[in-house]
């Protein structure tokens, strides 16, 4: 005979289930952030890979209904350097073939795609060139290891000395912010001007919460619930449904295995060697910027800097102010010709 559990019993049952789901989580996070720590601590390092045929088809699906709500690219390039092939985008026409480029540099387990929202804005008077990071989730395949950060620099210049070799106005959200500082500090005469919307690491480290939830979005193994809920924590805690762009950045997070040394804090010498005309973007939530005192270093140590807290905005900064910043930008850009 079965015997249904009572009123009381229930809820003991239930608290029961959640801490064996909290016991779960604890020891997987706990042997995935240890196998982690080894490899970057005693591993040789590596280059990116997708974990699985699969993963890198399903990532590819979804890279490719992202492009396609994109304005269809002008040129396509891939481009040799010393750490791999570069895949990069294109977008000019005769009236805007003769501008300084805009060059856009992606955040973490995203791709070109991730640009959307402010790709057609920012191409109606300049051109735009776009790509995938090496070393992390896109169509760009690294071939060497990475052994310092500043080795982004490298791959950087080699590709703009191809497809820019006059300079650009550079563009860097979340990681790709501190991967365009680091390229601003090694080839200032490159760079009329730099743009850095919510730069991780850049002038102070992230909070622990988001730092957490990053770790956690990029864990291999991680359920795809809790991955997701992650994904939506650093984004401001909303989830991204069927929107091909928040499939393709939760598909490189679970599927891709990047292989990028992390960014150092710039020191204040570093940041005072920043001299062309900057522009950074802040987010007024759930921001990765580093708080109140990354804020000040920034706002005083910048030769020419322009500094912009966005009350309203999350980490997903340049997605959900994207037409003020189309105006914004194309005003800060002219300014730094002249």
């Amino acid at each position: 005979m079965v015997v249904a559990p009572t009123p009381d019993q229930r809820p003991r049952r239930a608290r029961r289930w959640t801490r064996r789901l909290g016991k779960c989580l604890v020891i997987l996070l706990t042997v995935a952030g240890a196998w982690s720590i080894y490899r970057t601590f005693a591993g040789e390092p590596e280059v990116g890979f997708f974990r699985s045929e699969e993963g890198r088809t399903e990532y590819v699906k979804h890279y490719s209904d992202a492009m396609a709500k994109l304005p269809a690219p002008s040129a396509t390039h891939d481009v040799r350097t010393d750490f791999g092939v570069v895949r990069v985008y294109e977008w000019s026409s005769p009236e805007t073939a003769d501008t300084v480029p805009v060059a856009l540099v992606p955040g973490r387990s995203s791709g070109v795609p991730m640009w959307e929202a402010n790709l057609a804005g920012f191409a109606k008077e300049r051109r735009v060139l776009a790509f995938d990071a090496l070393g992390d989730a896109g169509l760009s395949v690294q071939s060497t290891p990475f052994r310092s950060f500043e080795d982004q620099a490298v791959w950087i210049d080699q590709v703009l000395a191809e497809v820019a070799p006059d300079g650009v106005h550079l563009v860097g959200h979340s990681f790709g912010g501190a991967t365009a500082a680091a390229y601003a500090r090694a080839h200032p005469e490159r760079v009329h001007s730099l743009t850095l919307m919510e730069p991780v690491f850049t002038f102070g480290y992230p909070p622990v919460k988001m730092l957490w939830w990053a770790t956690v979005a990029t864990l291999p193994g991680m359920p795809d619930g809790i991955r997701k809920h992650a994904l939506a924590q650093i984004g401001g805690g909303e989830d991204g449904g069927d929107d091909p762009v928040a499939l393709m950045i939760e598909a490189g997070s679970k599927h891709f295995s990047a292989q990028l040394p992390t960014p150092s804090t710039l020191s204040d010498a570093e940041i005072r060697r920043l001299t062309m005309p900057t522009y950074v973007g802040v987010a007024g939530a759930d921001s990765l910027f580093g708080g109140e005192s990354a804020l000040d270093r920034a706002q005083e140590l910048l030769p020419d800097g322009q500094i912009q807290v966005w009350k309203h905005a999350t980490h997903s900064l340049p997605m959900q102010e994207a037409i003020p910043l189309d105006t914004l930008l194309d005003t800060f850009w002219a300014a730094a010709e002249r």
